[in-house]
């Protein structure tokens, strides 16, 4: 079997879901230009837990795990299947780390099918999570990265879920389709890192603003192990960028997409009104 493209996807706002937008209608190109998968294994920001875990359920449920947005949002579903031998073979891949099965406490959250939703809009490809350890440090997730490459070649297409700059405190409404100048300086390290030498991608850790384009680690996690894959591989390079409300990247990256062009997007991210932006989980 070929081996499978991997990708990591700026997400922004649930929202997404709904509309169609810059940066919604590049997922749906995206999606259509990749090959047919025997299933997915995401890797989102919003499965934050104090252990490494993938679901391991026929039929994992739609989370819907945020507030104070539309009932629209809400009534959404995502109804893909879930592949739970593939569960089995995550624990074998990334040994002598171990990966705990989930079997009925989680399922998929908005970090998988806002993206999902544009991808693969027929939710008719299997779908496994992965958490985000939070106990473990940043090296245990690039490290996680590069051993789960060998699903590539599986037929898994392994989809990155989260942002590159995600500062929600920093949020200006009058800056919808754009980017603040420190977090165009972050994004724009980060695009040479990646390019340049996955491997170092920690060393991203020192830039200095560095604290203001991740104040918390669950939204920049999610790339370190499109780094690793991108170090086992093809590499990695952007495949779609822009910004939202001044504080949030929307930069894609691909691993083993060479053929695909690096688009510029934007879109208006919309949020819940009367509800402070660092509230809503996005």
């Amino acid at each position: 079997m070929d081996r499978m493209p991997a990708l990591f996807i700026g997400h922004g706002s649930p929202m997404n879901t709904l509309e169609l937008n810059g940066y919604t209608s590049a997922w749906r190109r995206l999606g259509q230009a990749l090959p047919r998968p025997r299933a997915l294994l995401v890797v989102s920001a919003h499965w934050y837990i104090g252990a490494t875990a993938v679901t391991a359920m026929a039929r994992p449920r739609t989370i819907h795990d945020f507030y104070g947005f539309p009932d629209e949002l809400f009534a959404f579903q995502y109804p893909a299947p879930g592949l739970p031998e593939l569960a089995g073979e995550i624990a074998e891949v990334v040994k002598p780390h171990w990966v705990g099965a989930d079997q009925d406490q989680w399922g998929l959250d908005h970090g998988t099918w806002s993206v999902l939703a544009h991808l693969f809009p027929d939710a008719d490809v299997p779908v496994v999570q992965l958490s985000i350890n939070a106990l473990q440090p940043m090296d245990y997730h690039l490290e996680l990265g590069r051993r789960l490459a060998a699903l590539r070649q599986r037929g898994i297409i392994i989809i990155s879920s989260g942002n590159v700059v995600h500062n929600l405190r920093k949020i200006d409404w009058k800056n919808a389709d754009g980017g603040a100048d420190w977090a165009h300086r972050f994004d724009d390290a980060v695009v040479d890192q990646m390019v340049q030498d996955p491997s170092g991608i920690l060393n991203i850790l020192q830039h200095p603003d560095y604290d203001l384009a991740v104040p918390t680690p669950d939204h920049f996690i999610p790339l370190l192990y499109t780094a690793g894959l991108a170090d086992a591989g093809d590499g990695a390079r952007p495949i779609l960028r822009g910004y939202a409300m001044g504080s949030l990247s929307m930069t894609c990256y691909g691993v083993g997409t060479d053929s695909l062009p690096c688009e510029e997007a934007a879109g208006s991210t919309t949020l819940p009104a009367g509800v402070p932006a660092d509230q809503t989980n996005i």
